[in-house]
């Protein structure tokens, strides 16, 4: 990624959600990924609910199988452009958000 400024999405699904009959933030990963994305983040949630009101949640006695997902992708805004409709296209519940974000640094250990 060679920008200052850069675009961060968010993307707030279920984690039972699929396409193409694979685990949905899997699939979008390896998409984007197959795309040259700089990065991709997928955060399993504890607790929340989204347009349903209906509450997902983990507990010590049962484990939820449809918890929230956050899935975070960066890139510079022209590649980000290219990608999002086709990603928008994989979502058929949840919310995707877009701000843009300073790069402080981008560099392999």
């Amino acid at each position: 990624m060679r920008c200052e400024e850069a675009i961060l999405v968010r993307i707030f699904f279920g984690e039972d959600d699929k396409y193409e009959g694979k685990p949905l933030y899997k699939y979008l990963t390896e998409f984007c990924k197959s795309k040259g994305i700089a990065g991709v983040t997928v955060f399993r949630g504890i607790l929340g609910y989204g347009q349903s009101s209906v509450i997902h949640k983990a507990s010590l006695f049962k484990l939820s199988s449809d918890l929230p997902v956050v899935m975070e992708i960066v890139d510079c805004e022209d590649k980000i452009e290219k990608v999002l409709p086709e990603i928008a296209r994989m979502i058929s519940g949840g919310l995707i958000t877009m701000e843009k974000v300073k790069v402080v640094r981008y560099d392999r250990p």
